[in-house]
């Protein structure tokens, strides 16, 4: 397959900025500051107290793992918004669609630029997160969850970002409406549930009622939800209770059990079904008039 010139045009102007330098600089810089502070901590505590508490590690691998998924999903719409909407105001989108690209070719080497950048952000992290071997309790098949988890969300956000980009055509517009799709499908999802929890809880107390049913069905808003896959892998790693993210849903009659592996595997496939729905909806906005055409062919 021929290479794409799209991304090797992005990716070489990309790796060419002091703007990439600077934000690996300053991403790894605060997770290795975060890191070594609280591992530095622990081994005072330890010299003080003769213990070692292990769970500290853990805890101190879930932060970081936490706060390199906040800066992943809140840096991946930023790369891709202005991707489509900045040669519309450079008025360089029609010279592309004038070329042999195709809208897909365009579409897919704008996205898959900005997911190298985030892959080389994430894999540049790994040295950071692999000192928890150190002290045990990560295995590789933690790492390689938590790696699919980055990747499924940039993905997602990504499509997102570029599909807002070739819909409003502006930049600043783009940029707005991504985050605040991504608002709705992170923070909304979640405010939900706790909503209609809370319902539910009333309606139980005020009826009297002996057993109230385990889940709602405004549980399965959370398959939609990035963060709440990636709480899944996290809390699958220190053994801790799932129920709230889903892993433990069921019916009130027991009909239906899903396991945590079953909630991360769907919810990560359904996003990514969501990612392309989004990406074709990109393309497809590129290609108005080339769908005319066909039709009248046809």
């Amino acid at each position: 397959m021929r290479e794409n010139p799209v991304y090797k045009k992005e990716t070489r102007v990309s790796a060419r900025s002091f703007r990439m330098v600077l934000v690996l600089l300053i991403f790894n810089g605060i997770l290795a500051m975060v890191t070594l502070l609280n591992m530095y901590s622990n081994l005072q505590r330890a010299k003080l107290t003769a213990e070692i508490q292990y769970s500290s590690f853990l805890d101190l691998y879930s932060f970081v793992s936490v706060l390199e998924f906040v800066m992943v999903i809140f840096i991946m719409p930023a790369l891709t918004a202005g991707s489509i909407s900045g040669e519309y105001e450079r008025r360089t989108l029609d010279i592309l669609l004038t070329t042999k690209l195709t809208p897909w070719e365009i579409i897919w080497g704008k996205l898959a630029a900005a997911l190298s950048t985030m892959a080389l952000m994430i894999i540049s992290s790994l040295p950071v997160m692999s000192l928890m071997f150190v002290y045990g309790g990560a295995s590789v098949v933690d790492i390689g969850l938590l790696f699919v988890s980055y990747m499924t969300a940039a993905l997602l956000m990504g499509g997102l970002g570029i599909c807002c980009s070739a819909v409003f055509q502006k930049s600043t517009l783009s940029t707005v409406a991504a985050y605040a799709v991504m608002g709705i499908m992170v923070v909304g999802t979640f405010g939900v549930n706790w909503f209609s929890g809370y319902l539910s809880r009333l309606q139980m107390e005020t009826s009297a009622a002996v057993a109230a049913p385990v889940s709602e069905p405004c549980r399965y808003l959370l398959l939609l939800n990035p963060a709440n896959t990636f709480v899944g892998v996290v809390l699958r790693l220190s053994g801790r209770n799932y129920e709230w993210t889903g892993g433990s849903l069921s019916f009130a009659d027991g009909s239906m059990v899903i396991s945590k592996l079953s909630w991360i595997g769907g919810s990560t496939l359904l996003q990514l079904m969501m990612a392309a729905v989004l990406i074709a909806a990109a393309v497809r906005v590129l290609t108005p008039e080339r769908r005319g055409v066909k039709k009248e062919r046809r």
